[in-house]
């Protein structure tokens, strides 16, 4: 199969297996549903934490069920799994250091309505077909409520998982984990926001409450009678494809949705929740956005851009301001295709938002302080047939020993040599990190060889990845260096490709913190 460069991912559509029930989306009218926004999941009571008789926490109870939503105003609801009844699930918002006791419970369906591969490792046909087990992606959790994809749950059983939230403001996300079929259920539709606050956040002048506004940005794969489609191989026993993209652009779960604004400011947490879909975010009037922050947190300034790519995984914190833009209508598109329309009201209101120069500071971490570098490869292994049949983190497997072994409370150099043609996110769980550059490399000497022989000098990161990150794009023929402090909890955790068909195939390696 031929692989495509990530800014082609961005604006290609594919052919997929849909047949001639596959929807057309610009048969719809676009712009006449109002942006949904995920309501804010609300904590019952304070409890004391499980094995931790010393800690407190708000509790909250989630469950899974299947429910019918509708994407379109002129399509028939569609049948997905949700967290709570919606799509994306309900946002769960808490204060830094106060400590999350969330019971997470399968009320789904015992039987999958997307397309198993029980070729894959961990999702063979003597399992169950329906399991789940939560991670909060980007939460500093200890690892038995990390959301370890072998330690999942059936239709019927919950589970109480404890995040203590001691780390700095962030929008995070939670998502299901379980192995091998960890591409279904996201694509089903079992993720939402998980935003933490602090004092220090609170404390700047940027826009809040109703202006600021989570957007959950996603491809899927639409029949025409509004149902879900997923893309085979056409292999009745194998129908792993090594990606899947859809032909519907859903922002929070809506197809063309619009949002009516004022003439001021706005903030937008936004997440790239595609299963493989790069987005080239920009809008039609060439009006800028202000980056304030990134996946963990707030930068240290603002900046203004005009475009930025996501790779899923990725969040961006952004602010526009429709000050100037009275009466008019603006749209959010990736490349040409529309995303959401912002329509701002003629009547001029007071804004008392101001966007800081200095937003919070970020210690860079010296390269000295590592006192390891890791040498880590993305590898492309291909059948007999030339046809991609898995992707690798270092040529190994899920099943085989662990390999990454870093002490708790030290510091390395992870530098991921990408060989293939894809744009890979990298996403390590429990920590974050800063992106300290990429370099190009000659792929067939490398490959050849094992040497790298550099071709251009080291190319710093994008200002839109100068905050502290805990997903990063490792893009083709490059060597992509980040640092890494292991700070936390010790025990098991993971990495892996946030390309949810490569994750589920094995591009996924757990790694051990080591208590020193």
């Amino acid at each position: 199969m031929k692989r495509r460069q990530f800014l082609q991912l961005a604006a290609a559509v594919p052919v997929l297996h849909a047949g001639s029930a596959a929807l057309d989306p610009n048969t719809l009218e676009r712009f006449v549903d109002p942006l949904p926004v995920p309501p804010v999941l609300r904590s019952f009571a304070w409890r004391p934490v499980p094995g931790r008789p010393a800690e407190r926490a708000r509790f909250f109870q989630l469950d899974m069920r299947a429910a019918e939503v509708r994407l379109h105003r002129d399509l028939p609801p569609t049948r997905l799994w949700t967290y709570g009844g919606h799509f994306p699930g309900p946002t769960i918002e808490i204060e830094s250091g106060e400590g999350a006791l969330i019971e997470w419970s399968n009320q789904l369906p015992q039987r999958h309505f997307l397309p198993i591969d029980h070729t894959l490792h961990g999702a063979g046909a003597s399992l169950p077909e329906v399991r789940t087990v939560v991670h909060v992606h980007g939460a500093k959790a200890p690892p038995e409520s990390d959301g370890y994809p072998e330690n999942w749950q059936t239709p019927g059983q919950s589970v109480r998982c404890f995040y203590p939230n001691r780390q700095e403001a962030a929008a995070l996300w939670y998502h299901d984990h379980a192995m091998g079929i960890t591409r279904l259920n996201i694509y089903a539709g079992l993720f939402g926001f998980y935003l933490i606050r602090d004092r220090a956040e609170a404390a700047l002048p940027l826009p809040r409450g109703p202006y600021e506004i989570p957007l959950a940005i996603c491809d899927r794969l639409l029949r025409r009678d509004g149902q879900l489609d997923y893309p085979v191989s056409g292999k009745p026993d194998a129908p792993w494809v090594p990606e899947a993209f859809g032909n519907a652009m859903l922002v929070n779960g809506k197809l063309f949705p619009y949002l009516e604004v004022e003439p001021r400011r706005y903030r937008f947490r936004i997440l790239n929740v595609a299963n493989g879909r790069f987005f080239h975010l920009s809008l039609d009037n060439g009006q800028p956005f202000r980056w304030i922050g990134c996946d963990q947190g707030l930068v240290n300034a603002p900046s203004a851009v005009t475009s930025f790519v996501m790779a899923p995984a990725e969040r961006a914190d952004v602010i526009l301001d429709f000050h100037r833009y009275a009466g008019q209508q603006i749209v959010l598109r990736s490349d040409s295709f529309p995303l959401m329309q912002f329509r701002v009201s003629p009547r001029r209101v007071e804004d008392t938002s101001s966007i800081p120069a200095v937003l919070r500071p970020v210690e860079r971490i010296p390269e000295r302080a590592a006192s390891r570098t890791r040498w880590l490869t993305i590898d492309e292994m291909v059948d007999r047939a030339g046809e991609t049949a898995c992707m690798l983190l270092n040529r190994t497997h899920w099943h085989e020993p662990v390999t990454e072994k870093p002490l708790l409370d030290s510091t390395e150099i992870w530098s991921i040599v990408n060989a293939t043609d894809d744009s890979h996110p990298i996403h390590l769980h429990l920590v974050r990190f800063q992106v300290l550059d990429r370099r190009p490399f000659h792929r067939l000497t490398y490959q050849t060889t094992g040497q790298i022989r550099y071709t251009g000098p080291a190319v710093p990161p994008e200002v839109t990845e100068t905050g502290w990150k805990d997903t990063v794009r490792a893009h083709s023929d490059m060597v992509t260096r980040f640092i890494i402090r292991f700070e936390g909890y010790p025990g098991r955790y993971v990495w892996h490709c946030h390309v949810l068909e490569h994750e589920d195939n094995d591009m996924m390696r757990p790694y051990e913190v080591i208590a020193g």
